[in-house]
């Protein structure tokens, strides 16, 4: 095992417990009260050339980007450039075409905006033009009556989302480099990318399985074109797409370190992003909350703003917590993080074994190096009592 100077032997023999579960390669950063505490690698980058991973391996992690993407769009609001409440519209007048004219900010951030699908004919290099996303998404006519049931936004969301940060900045910045200088910069964090650069692509881990997603895609949500897979996604078309929702590559730090601002209320290491209480409304359920997803097939307990939520027994990821106060992004493939507001604990998990048992249960390469980390963290809290 290859690892960074934060590894516990607890936590070294989790991993290599993970790498005997099926995991390929696979890194775990992890904050408690603002300090990292986690910062550990295992396995190998590629399995053909068995270049081992290490603390500048860089992972795609699917929608767990989705809560950068959210992160960003919240420092809008705190500004007072947003609204959540108001229409997309507003911001964004082309969007109004197709009856979208009174879709919130808040419908769109908790996905009951009602426009799931892709662009009709989308490839990864349309994919990757940001205007041919958004004009495309602009003419959307709804699927589903806007604000009256909850469809996962799988890829699109990213665009919606993403669109309204752009243009209320000021500057009208391009969206990676907003979230490069706004989120990133402040926290110091460097190896967050939506878009790796070419000097960078040898660092991206090679992707494995995790091409066969389990949702309704009659709708063209989800195409096969743009799949989030390692068939697709092991493209340096894709590896070089800024995809707001699906697309970003990060290292675990990066991640964790992002999230533990969230997990310290807002502000880390004398930097503050957000104020305590926006944070705090990011794990009020979304409208209708237990009604069942029309796109995804498993049980969703989502946030109006954004987030996954922790708490709901059936529906929420056992692993990052059994309270309310836990927001998280989990990614295609099993890539998660998430902030414990309570706990003030945020962890980042990245791997390349899409097809890798993760979830909480006999035999999930994830539940033996959760259980490391709350051990760690459990033995810390003593000792500062």
């Amino acid at each position: 095992m290859t690892a960074a100077d934060h590894t516990d032997p607890r936590l070294g023999k989790a991993l290599d417990r993970a790498l005997d579960l099926g995991e390929i390669g696979i890194a775990v950063a992890a904050y408690h009260r603002g300090e990292l505490v986690v910062d550990a690698v295992a396995g190998v980058t590629d399995v053909t050339t068995g270049a081992p991973v290490d603390e500048r391996t860089l992972f795609p992690v699917f929608s767990v980007t989705k809560g950068v993407t959210a992160t960003a769009l919240h420092l809008q609001a705190e500004r007072g450039l947003v609204d959540l409440r108001a229409p997309i519209a507003r911001y964004w007048p082309e969007f109004a075409a197709g009856g979208k004219q009174s879709i919130t900010v808040e419908q769109a951030l908790s996905h009951r905006a009602g426009i799931p699908q892709m662009p009709e004919g989308v490839t990864p290099e349309l994919l990757a033009d940001w205007e041919w996303m958004t004009d495309r998404i602009a003419g959307f006519t709804p699927l589903y009556e806007p604000g009256t049931t909850s469809a996962y936004h799988v890829l699109v969301w990213g665009w919606i989302v993403g669109e309204v940060v752009r243009r209320t900045d000021p500057a009208h910045r391009p969206f990676d480099v907003f979230v490069t200088e706004e989120i990133c910069a402040p926290l110091g964090v460097t190896d967050f990318h939506l878009g790796v650069c070419d000097d960078d692509l040898s660092r991206v881990a090679t992707l494995y399985g995790g091409n066969a997603f389990a949702i309704s895609d009659e709708h063209g949500i989800s195409p096969q074109a743009v799949f989030p897979g390692s068939d697709v996604h092991n493209q340096p078309v894709m590896r070089q797409a800024v995809d707001p929702g699906a697309g970003a590559i990060a290292t675990a730090g990066s991640v964790a370190r992002i999230f533990a601002m969230l997990a310290e209320g807002g502000r880390l290491d004398g930097v503050r992003l957000l104020s305590p209480d926006r944070v705090a409304t990011f794990t009020r359920p979304r409208t209708d909350a237990h009604a069942p997803d029309q796109v995804l097939t498993i049980p969703v307990w989502f946030g109006a703003n954004g987030f996954w939520l922790g708490g709901e027994p059936g529906a929420s990821d056992p692993l990052v917590g059994d309270h309310r106060s836990v927001i998280y992004s989990p990614g295609a493939g099993g890539s998660l993080a998430w902030a414990d507001l309570r706990d003030r604990i945020a962890v980042a998990i990245c791997h390349n074994n899409m097809d890798a048992p993760v979830s909480a249960g006999p035999g999930s390469t994830f539940e033996p190096v959760v259980r490391a980390i709350r051990e760690i963290v459990a033995e810390r809290e003593g000792s500062m009592r």
